[in-house]
């Protein structure tokens, strides 16, 4: 993960590209969706053939943070046609590109979102809470200081109000508290770990079955 973030500086990269944002939270113990990313149209449908359809495509850039508002997400696709076809119109809209991300379509009603950030007086801080489009809306959140234990991340999980939602859900099981609590402690530790990581945002973390699974992540270097 240093070599990625090595390379990203020196680069003078302001932020990770997605693939290398999911490269770096699965080495932390993050749950993300299975992804491959494709440079060509034969590697792209290659990729969602292996993965299995739907699949959600997303023109991947270290210089493409914000990919939903730039018309740069397609999501549920379901045959090598379609791939074939979003695949141009990806890459024609954005000479740019690393490639296109080639993504598992994660379905669940739950999101939440975890994130790291600098305190100029703490250090970095570890955020847990309602995510999705509620994210600004709520703002149920809670924080800790990192390093994060196994029982610090156990009690950020029962502190949101939104909390009910981790248990038993209109027939949806319980999430999973460990694989939630070890994601949490992970994220803390690539803030101790990497001086030069200035934040992390994993949002949404839907929740699929009984596991909290990433579909969007983003690390911004200092």
């Amino acid at each position: 993960m240093l070599k990625i973030i090595k390379q990203a500086l020196a680069k003078e990269q302001k932020t990770l590209s997605e693939y290398e944002s999911r490269l770096v939270i699965e080495s932390a113990g993050v749950l993300v969706a299975a992804a491959a990313l494709a440079k060509t149209k034969d590697e792209a449908v290659k990729a969602a053939e292996e993965i299995s359809y739907p699949v959600v495509m997303k023109g991947c850039s270290s210089e493409l943070s914000h990919k939903t508002e730039a018309g740069m997400v397609a999501l549920n696709i379901n045959s090598a046609q379609e791939v074939a076809q979003v695949f141009e119109e990806l890459t024609a809209k954005m000479k740019n590109l690393d490639g296109v991300l080639i993504e598992k379509m994660v379905r669940g009603t739950r999101e939440f979102v975890i994130g790291l950030s600098r305190d100029p007086n703490f250090g970095p801080c570890v955020m847990f809470g309602l995510g999705g489009i509620f994210t600004e809306a709520f703002k149920d959140v809670t924080f800790r200081v990192a390093p994060l234990t196994r029982e610090d991340a156990l009690e950020m999980i029962d502190e949101i109000k939104t909390r009910k939602l981790l248990g038993e859900f209109r027939g949806s099981p319980a999430v999973d508290r460990e694989a939630l609590a070890k994601a949490l402690v992970g994220v803390g530790d690539l803030g101790i770990k990497y001086d030069s990581i200035a934040e992390i945002d994993i949002n949404p973390l839907i929740i699929c079955g009984d596991k909290p699974v990433a579909v969007d992540a983003l690390v911004v270097l200092k």
